[in-house]
């Protein structure tokens, strides 16, 4: 069978109504068992977003000890051991398979990993035909020195965020959200956040950390804020102790986890029965203009802003175009939209007529686009 047959078989959407029944059985729980035959029993197309932290077979060979000679907790669990890289291969295949079945056609999916792992699941997310949106890098504010001083100190690990298919075009990218967060600045692709620790590590009765490689809150809210929505379904099919789940919880979303060991899902639950959501209203995040409704250009002339053989200018007067009747600019043998005329008198391909034509309003030159968020105010 080739690729193309399983990822077409895969791919047959389940009927709306089917997902509304089976959500009743797995939204916003934890299920027990090996992730690859639990995300073959969800529904097709029926999750938002996947954020996978999969073992990142660490190859560790013999016991770390730091210059004091006490132990490092390391992750030597049996579940981070596999006999090859090609045995790690088949399970990423296997598991990556089973994740694209189930994510909507303009679903996305962060994977997380270390120089261990993360490229070689890279590869094979593209091999699969994930389409690659970015390589994010956790720079970890307090990382683990490097107790053998042979290497450079592991400061940092990688996710890719990637959606479904290259033509998945409508996926949620909550851009204005993050640049809010980084005080107006673009969000850039490092992320500068502590590993877990304090009192977010969650420890068992004799003060040992539950899960070895637990991550932060921090690293999943700006994960989630950037590619969700209120409501949307998240799937963490290696769950640990919650982290997503407990995330998802507090910001509104709804979970679902996979994860066989029962000391993890008992840690996991308890975790996520104490998140008291934030308030509905506190969950709103900024939107850019793209996500406000679609206003015409002919609604400033219907609702008077604007007539029809009044002139337009740049902001400088430099350039000028008279409306006519139906909405289109006419500036010496330039005809069309906004956009087009703005673009031809300056000489230029593209233009954003919204923002370089005004009109003069009290002797004072005023920028259309004020007059297309009066409209949309009324439409609101």
């Amino acid at each position: 069978m080739t690729l193309s047959s399983v990822l077409a078989r895969d791919f047959v959407p389940e009927s709306s109504s089917s997902v509304s029944q089976a959500k009743h059985d797995w939204l916003n729980t934890i299920i027990s068992g090996d992730c690859v035959a639990a995300m073959e029993k969800l529904p097709a197309a029926s999750i938002d977003v996947i954020f996978a932290d999969p073992p990142y077979n660490l190859q560790l060979e013999g016991d770390l000890h730091r210059p004091d000679q006490s132990k490092v907790d390391a992750v030597d669990d049996a579940w981070d051991q596999f006999s090859s890289f090609e045995a790690y291969d088949a399970f990423t295949r296997a598991w990556l398979l089973a994740a694209r079945r189930v994510l909507k056609p303009n679903g996305t999916i962060w994977v997380i990993g270390s120089y261990h792992n993360i490229f070689r699941v890279g590869a094979l997310m593209q091999d699969l035909r994930f389409w690659m949106l970015n390589d994010v890098i956790w720079r970890k504010a307090n990382p683990m020195p490097n107790f053998r001083g042979r290497r450079f100190t592991n400061a940092h690990e990688t996710m890719i965020w990637a959606s479904r298919d290259q033509k998945a075009k409508s996926y949620t990218f909550n851009y204005e959200a993050m640049k809010m967060l980084n005080d107006g600045t673009q969000m850039r692709s490092d992320w500068h956040i502590p590993i877990c620790n304090g009192h977010e590590r969650l420890k068992d009765e004799d003060g040992q950390k539950v899960h070895p490689t637990q991550k932060p809150e921090a690293l999943l809210q700006r994960v989630l804020l950037t590619s969700t929505k209120p409501g949307d379904v998240v799937l963490d099919p290696f769950f640990g102790t919650g982290t997503t789940g407990a995330v998802a919880k507090l910001l509104g979303r709804n979970f679902v986890g996979i994860e066989r060991d029962s000391s993890y899902r008992k840690a996991a639950e308890a975790r996520i029965a104490a998140i008291e959501p934030i308030s509905e209203d506190a969950l709103v995040m900024s939107e850019g203009k793209r996500a406000a409704p679609r206003i015409p250009f002919g609604r400033l002339l219907e609702g008077g802003l604007l007539s029809a053989g009044e002139t337009l200018t740049d902001a400088k007067g430099r350039h000028g175009a008279t409306i006519r009747v139906d909405g289109s600019l006419i500036s010496g043998s330039h005809v069309g939209s906004i956009h087009k005329v703005g673009a031809l008198v300056q000489g230029f391909e593209a233009c954003n007529g919204w923002t370089y034509w005004h009109v003069e309003r009290g002797g004072k030159r005023v920028c259309i686009d004020e007059f297309r968020e009066e409209i949309r105010a009324i439409a609101a």
